[in-house]
């Protein structure tokens, strides 16, 4: 992760509609529109410059001048007039300016921190197409939950009416299996704004409305993160962290500042050299044609700058106070985001586990409810609630193996070792033919009826 990742051109494209995509193909169109990514590269590219621009104080400076004058002189003991030309070049290095080493200094690590903060980017762009890449898939999961819970509960209720109509049931079922639906109605509402959300989130980043996204094999493999011990987690975030890598370098290049502020009391020395010719004609007295070169050694002590110097060491000093309570903060914080995305992880892990046996046994009791309800041991309330129960474990298994990848991905950034080969290994998981929640649930409908 030292070296740059690559990215594609930068341009400026209207969202419009195209064919379903998959992670990576999303992430390349996001390299290519999104803004954060190019500001970036061009505040490093900015920096770079400005690390040469201090370079060039302690190079040699050369210039050229030339001059043409006329002068006239009107008095009683001389009166004439004569002009004069002179051209000449001046070379002037620096051999001992403190303050432009010491700026040079903190220049480079201001240079390598704009680095950090360009590869912090990157890996925050990967991260933010994962997001809302999967953030649609789980919006349409959600949609998908949505209306089959409320066609399932559509249906409990034209049963409840066709009995109440028949005398088999009191009109309080159908009151209960009315409201249910209207419910169920008002969440599938609810559900598709979020969609439409998250494909506009999902467009911010690509510029592309997808028509449809390649989603996670029913084989994917939720695995530990590795190594399993959280110690070794937070020891490579501490070594490899983009976020602590930039701060330190901004603590480096306060501790150059304050050199450099310190370098005010120090002499300046440098060589100047300069060679140049003369013509003066006009006046026969003031007849002069030749060149003349110069040579020597410049010495400058400053004595006294009006407490300056002093107060730019005071600031100076404050501004490094500041950098090591940043770079402090920052170390702790990735400190304990490492550690608790760590433990999330591995939660994730369980919960999904969990979720995956709770689908059969929602199923079972969702199947045996509705068997009792038709001999007459259950109600539609207890119906209507199985039917809920089943499809939130549904959408939960999803969100679970959803929130899994994120958090994953999490991981890696805080430890420093995020790069888009993550992103190609998680593509390998994903497929147009992938089941989704209405697979799923007729899948589990089969193991549970073998008959169908």
């Amino acid at each position: 992760m030292k070296k740059r990742l690559l990215s594609g051109l930068i341009g400026l494209m209207a969202a419009q509609p195209v064919l379903a995509m998959d992670l990576m193909g999303t992430y390349k169109k996001a390299l290519s529109y999104d803004s954060g990514i190019a500001a970036a590269q061009a505040s490093y590219e900015a920096q770079k410059a400005a690390s040469d621009v201090s370079k060039s104080a302690l190079l040699p400076q050369i210039g050229a001048s030339a001059d043409a004058k006329h002068t006239d002189i009107d008095g009683e003991i001389q009166d004439e007039s004569y002009k004069s030309t002179s051209y000449g070049v001046q070379l002037t290095q620096p051999l001992f300016r403190a303050d432009s080493w010491f700026s040079y200094d903190a220049s480079k690590f201001q240079t390598e921190s704009a680095r950090a903060q360009y590869n912090l980017a990157q890996q925050q762009l990967i991260l933010d197409v994962a997001t809302a890449y999967f953030n649609v898939l789980r919006a349409q999961d959600t949609v998908t939950t949505a209306r089959a819970t409320e066609a399932a509960i559509q249906r409990q209720y034209e049963q409840a009416q066709e009995r109440f109509d028949v005398g088999l049931i009191a009109i309080t079922a159908v009151y209960e299996a009315r409201a249910s639906y209207d419910d169920s109605k008002s969440q599938r509402i609810a559900a598709e704004n979020q969609l439409n959300v998250a494909r506009e989130r999902l467009a911010r980043l690509t510029g592309e409305y997808p028509e449809g996204l390649e989603n996670l094999q029913r084989t994917f493999p939720l695995d530990r993160p590795e190594p399993m011990d959280p110690s070794a987690w937070e020891t490579t975030a501490l070594a490899q962290n983009w976020s602590i890598q930039s701060s330190l370098y901004q603590l480096n290049a306060s501790e150059a500042n304050l050199k450099v502020a310190k370098a005010g009391h120090y002499p300046t020395v440098n060589l100047t050299a300069s060679y140049g010719d003369t013509q003066i004609y006009g006046g026969s007295p003031q007849q002069f044609d030749g060149t003349q070169g110069v040579i020597g050694v410049e010495l400058k002590v400053p004595l006294y700058t009006g407490g300056g110097t002093q107060a730019g060491v005071r600031q100076q000093r404050s501004l490094v106070n500041v950098a090591e309570q940043q770079l402090n903060t920052v170390r702790r914080d990735v400190r304990v985001n490492t550690r608790s995305l760590f433990l999330t992880v591995n939660n994730n892990i369980e919960t999904a586990s969990a979720l995956a046996q709770t689908i059969i046994s929602r199923r079972s009791a969702l199947d045996a409810t509705r068997a009792g309800y038709e001999v007459g041991t259950r109600n539609i309330v207890e119906v209507l609630d199985a039917e809920r129960a089943y499809y939130v474990a549904l959408r939960d298994y999803a969100n679970a193996r959803y929130d899994y990848v994120i958090n994953s991905l999490q991981l890696k950034q805080a430890a420093g070792t995020l790069s888009p080969q993550d992103l190609v290994d998680l593509n390998n998981w994903l497929s147009e033919t992938a089941p989704g929640i209405e697979a799923l649930a007729n899948e589990q409908k089969t193991l549970q009826d073998p008959t169908q």
